[in-house]
């Protein structure tokens, strides 16, 4: 008699997702892999929305309590993003927002003040004046100008991602992700060009991507990092036309997408890297975390069905 072949990895991440899943991620694994649709994903996004054009109620998990945050609003951006609904009303919503909530030199603190009244990683301090950061400003000027959104708020932000991404010296890797997320949608192609390969060059000497997963020993993680807690080729470049995918030859790319996928779970997820702090926040990012393994490792032209 035939062994029964095993399910697909999108089959067994599907049976997770519908385990474990917020709403928001259910529809939006719908979306990408069922034939969803991006009414219904944007109408469970509506509920993490707020009177003031921002995104909070713990849209980002590790940030709880119902304030508006710029680490919740740019993450309302993506999933906009990735079901082409960047624009309109919302948007126009959002970059009011986004006015507000920055800093004197027009970017945007990775948490404003007002977290302090709820629970929050430890991983992202709080402090009473907190400094605009490309950590924060520069996802959300990228997603922007790719989407060909224009509003007031995007030029001073703009200037300031230039000034960070064109004078880093020394970096970590989620640092170097919104360097990257910033310069793959900037208007200005030949800027952006130059300014990744110098990235790419900082990432190569300083050894922020594991391309060896045979040998994690060779590749340290960074300072205040969980254990274990490396970043890969496919870590920076999401899509193959992204500029970082530059920075790696065929081969590195190739065992980094086999180490996405032999992560999979048992239980059909994907684990995260960095350190849990709270059973709740943990439960809600593996979903959210497996959908973006599986549209990587799609947009790399792996099967996962």
């Amino acid at each position: 008699m035939a062994e029964k072949p095993l399910p697909s990895p999108l089959a067994r991440a599907e049976r997770f997702v519908w385990l474990t899943a917020r709403v928001l991620e259910q529809r939006r694994f719908a979306y990408h892999f069922l034939r969803g649709g991006a009414d219904q994903v944007e109408t469970a996004l509506t509920a993490y929305g707020n009177e003031d054009g921002g995104y909070g109620h713990a849209l980002e998990p590790d940030l709880r309590g119902p304030v508006s945050q710029p680490l919740h609003t740019a993450h309302a951006l993506r999933v906009l993003d990735s079901i082409g609904r960047c624009g309109g009303m919302r948007v126009e919503r959002v970059c009011r927002y986004l006015t507000a909530a920055s800093t004197h030199e027009g970017a945007l603190p990775a948490i404003d003040p007002s977290q302090r009244d709820y629970p929050s990683a430890p991983f992202v301090p709080v402090v009473d004046s907190p400094p605009g950061e490309l950590l924060a400003t520069g996802p959300v000027v990228g997603l922007l100008h790719r989407n060909q959104v224009w509003h007031a708020w995007l030029f001073r932000a703009t200037e300031f991602c230039w000034a960070a991404v064109e004078s880093l010296e020394k970096s970590h890797p989620y640092e170097v992700q919104a360097a990257v997320a910033f310069l793959d949608g900037v208007p200005d192609r030949p800027r952006a060009e130059a300014a990744a390969d110098r990235l790419g060059r900082l990432v190569r000497e300083q050894r922020l991507a594991l391309l060896d997963p045979d040998r994690p020993e060779e590749f340290p993680v960074a300072d205040g990092y969980a254990p274990g807690e490396h970043h890969f080729p496919h870590d920076y470049a999401r899509v193959p036309h992204s500029l970082a995918a530059r920075w790696f030859t065929e081969e590195e790319m190739a065992r980094s997408l086999d180490a996405l996928a032999a992560e999979q779970e048992d239980d059909g997820g994907w684990p995260i890297r960095w350190r849990a702090w709270a059973p709740g926040s943990a439960l809600e990012w593996r979903p959210i975390v497996t959908i973006e393994a599986l549209r990587t490792l799609r947009a790399h032209g792996r099967a996962v069905d």
